[in-house]
C-alpha cells in the first residue's frame, strides 16, 4: 500500500483517519503497526516515551483485523488500530507499573474496564508509555525507564503524569493514547506537547485498573478520571463515544446520554464564550498569554459573543487550593509523606461538603456561557527539574520565582469541581513550544467541551507534527 490522503504519513493521521483508511482498505493493520514501530525505532531512543512492548501478540491481533476486513467484518469504530496505554493503567498479560519500582514485575492478569472498551471496539495495544512514580509529577521520570523528553525540545519536559502518552501520540509512535487525569495529568502533557487531551465529567468514564499503589486497581478515587490524547478533536469525541459506559455491575440499570453541543458550536456564530486568562492568583507566563489572548479575538471575529471580565462568584485561591486538597487526600495512598498529614473522614466530608457549593456556583456561571476558555498550566512546557519534590521545586514566571505547587491552579480550580475539560493546542510561543488552552464546559457537556474547542482551535491551531520528525 501507497500514499494515502491525508498526507504521505499514516503515523500522523488522525485515529478517525487511520481507522476509516482501515476499513476501506488502503492502509493495513499490520502495515500501521511496522510504521510506528518504525519510527518508535527512530525517535524513541531520544524522546523515551515508549517504556514496555509486546507486540508478536499485537503482531498477530493485526493480522485478525486484516483478515476480518477481507472478509467484510468491522468490529468497531477502533478496527485495527494499534495503540499504546500509559503505564499507570493494567493491561492484561503486559507489564504495568505505575512508574514504581514496587510494580517492576507486575503482569496483570485482567485489563482495565477503559481497556476492556478499548478492545471491544477493535484497538490493538502493543505497548505502555512512561510516567512518573504513581503518576505524581507533572514531569515524566521514574527510577526504572528514566526521564521522558518533550518532543519539541529535548531539553523541557513533556508534561506529567501521563507525558510519556502526550510524546508518543505527538511523534506518531500510537494511533491515540489512554491516560488518566486528578490533577492535569491528560490537559497539561497534551498542552506541553501540541495534541488533544480530554479530561472527562467525574464519573462518566470507569477508572478501574487504576495503579496508584502496590495491590492497586481495584477501587475508584476521588477526582481522578480517564481521558484520551489524541491529534485531533474528532478522535476525542470518537473515543468517548467507546470509553463512556459502564461497569459490568452498573450495566443492567445505567445507562449514559451526554447532551449534545449547542448547534451553533462548530461555527462559534452566537456562541457565549467566557474568556478567564488574566487572573492575579494565578499568574501565566506573558508569551504564552497573548497566544492564548488571540485566539479568543479570533473566535470573537468569527462570530462567537466573548466576555473577557465574566467570572464565576468564587474566591479564586479558595477554590484552587480546596481542589489541591481534595486530590492529595485522593492521592495520599500513594504518598509516604502525605501532605495531608492524617486527613480524617470528617476533614474530607467538610472538604466535599464546600466543594458541592463550588460545583453550584460553577452551574450558576455556566447558565450565562457555553464554555469558559482558560490556561491549561501557567506556563508552556518547562526545563526539567528533577532536584526535590513537588513541595520544595520553584518555577520562574515572567521573571519571578513561584511555587512549584501553584502549577496545580488552573488544573484543580476545574478538574476538582468534576468539570470537563478538553485541552486543544491553539498555537505556539516563539521559541516554538505548543500553548494548549482549556475548553471548559458545564458539568457532563464533555461534547460541548470538545465541539468548542474543535471550532477555536481551527481558527489558530490545532495538531502538528514535531521538528523531531518533520526536521
Amino acid at each position: 500500500m501507497t500514499d494515502h490522503t491525508p498526507g504521505a504519513d499514516p503515523t500522523l493521521w488522525s485515529a478517525t483517519e487511520q481507522a476509516a483508511a482501515i476499513r476501506e482498505r488502503r492502509l493495513g493493520s499490520e502495515e500501521l503497526l511496522d510504521l510506528q514501530l518504525a519510527r518508535i525505532d527512530a525517535v524513541n531512543p531520544a524522546v523515551n516515551a515508549v517504556c514496555t512492548l509486546a507486540v508478536e501478540p499485537a503482531r498477530a491481533r493485526c493480522r485478525e483485523a486484516d483478515a476480518a476486513i477481507a472478509a467484510s467484518q468491522v468490529w468497531g469504530p477502533l478496527h485495527g488500530l494499534p495503540i499504546t496505554i500509559k503505564d499507570a493503567i493494567a493491561t492484561k498479560g503486559i507489564r504495568s507499573t505505575g512508574g514504581a519500582v514496587a510494580l517492576k514485575d507486575h503482569v496483570p492478569t485482567a485489563d482495565a474496564h477503559a481497556v476492556t472498551s478499548l478492545l471491544g471496539a477493535g484497538a490493538v495495544v502493543f505497548g505502555k508509555t512512561n510516567l512518573p512514580e504513581w503518576s505524581g509529577d507533572w514531569q515524566s521520570f521514574n527510577d526504572m525507564f528514566g526521564t521522558t523528553n518533550n518532543p519539541w525540545d529535548l531539553t523541557r519536559t513533556p508534561g506529567g503524569s501521563s507525558g510519556g502518552a502526550a510524546a508518543a501520540v505527538a511523534c506518531g509512535m500510537t494511533s491515540f493514547e489512554l491516560g488518566t487525569d486528578i490533577g492535569g495529568s491528560v490537559r497539561v502533557p497534551a498542552a506541553f506537547c501540541g495534541v488533544w487531551g480530554h479530561k472527562p465529567s467525574f464519573g462518566i468514564i470507569p477508572t478501574l485498573g487504576y495503579l496508584d499503589e502496590p495491590g492497586g486497581g481495584g477501587t475508584e478515587s476521588d477526582v481522578n478520571t480517564f481521558g484520551p490524547i489524541a491529534r485531533s478533536a474528532a478522535d476525542l469525541e470518537m473515543l468517548l463515544d467507546v470509553l463512556a459506559v459502564p461497569t459490568l455491575d452498573r450495566a443492567p440499570g445505567w445507562r449514559l446520554e451526554l447532551p449534545g453541543p449547542p448547534p451553533t458550536a462548530s461555527s462559534l456564530v452566537g456562541l457565549r464564550l467566557a474568556v478567564w486568562f488574566d487572573e492575579p492568583e494565578l499568574e501565566i507566563d506573558a508569551e504564552m498569554a497573548v497566544v492564548l489572548h488571540r485566539c479568543a479575538g479570533l473566535a470573537e471575529a468569527a462570530g462567537a459573543t466573548v466576555s473577557r471580565t465574566a467570572r464565576p462568584a468564587l474566591d479564586v485561591h479558595e477554590a484552587w487550593w480546596l481542589g489541591c486538597r481534595l486530590i492529595g487526600a485522593a492521592v495520599s495512598v500513594s504518598d509516604e509523606t502525605p501532605a495531608e498529614g492524617g486527613l480524617t473522614h470528617r476533614d474530607w466530608l467538610l472538604m466535599h461538603r464546600r466543594r458541592q457549593q463550588l460545583r453550584d456556583v460553577w452551574a450558576e456561571f455556566f447558565r450565562e456561557f457555553d464554555a469558559l476558555l482558560c490556561p491549561v498550566m501557567p506556563l508552556p512546557a518547562f526545563a526539567h527539574h528533577q532536584t526535590g519534590d513537588w513541595r520544595s521545586r520553584k518555577v520562574t514566571i515572567n521573571g519571578r520565582e513561584h511555587s512549584y505547587v501553584q502549577l496545580e491552579g488552573w488544573p484543580a480550580l476545574i478538574g476538582g469541581a468534576y468539570l470537563p475539560s478538553t485541552s486543544a493546542p491553539v498555537g505556539r510561543t516563539a521559541a516554538g513550544l505548543p500553548v494548549g488552552m482549556q475548553v471548559v464546559a458545564p458539568f457532563l457537556h464533555d461534547r460541548t467541551a470538545i465541539a468548542v474547542a474543535a471550532a477555536v482551535a481551527a481558527l489558530s491551531g490545532g495538531y502538528s507534527p514535531p521538528p523531531l520528525i518533520v526536521g
